[in-house]
């Protein structure tokens, strides 16, 4: 059996060939740094953030102000989470996970608690569900955030 079945989905996947397309000149021609604003192919690098920023804002049905691009998704964790803490930590520290949720997670959420915040790690069955009765029950008045994948 010499049938590749990939099953790391959430690292990275295999790209769309439209993706490709689209990307092909950003990628070959058309590079540049898009935070370099002071000459002709930086100011064009930004505009082309600023029509995907609008594009990806009008598919999800979002403002372009709430689209935010990150390096990855550690970055992203960090970012909402820590943004979550310190936003809200006036109405409660509380935040609810599972124990089996991706490192960076766990690791933004230790972080997290040194800092106050306190964190209830939900465990799940052997076949990887979450018991829905238990999280609703974990749910209190200072609870800012449930975060689960």
């Amino acid at each position: 059996m010499d049938r590749l079945i990939y099953l790391d989905n959430n690292a990275t996947t295999p790209l769309d060939p439209r993706v490709l397309e689209a990307m092909m000149p950003y990628l070959t021609t058309q590079f540049a740094n898009a935070s370099s604003v002071t000459h002709r192919a930086g100011r064009a690098a930004a505009a082309a953030v600023e029509k995907a920023r609008g594009q990806v804002a009008s598919l999800i049905g979002a403002t372009e102000k709430e689209i935010t691009f990150t390096s990855g998704s550690t970055e992203a964790i960090n970012m909402v989470l820590k943004g979550v803490f310190e936003r809200y930590q006036t109405k409660g520290r509380h935040f609810i996970t599972c124990q089996t949720e991706h490192k960076a997670v766990l690791d933004t959420f230790a972080y997290l608690e040194k800092q106050g915040a306190e964190v209830t790690y939900l465990p799940v069955s052997g076949s990887g569900a979450l018991d829905l009765a238990l999280l609703e029950a974990s749910i209190r008045p200072d609870t800012v955030l449930v975060a689960l994948m």
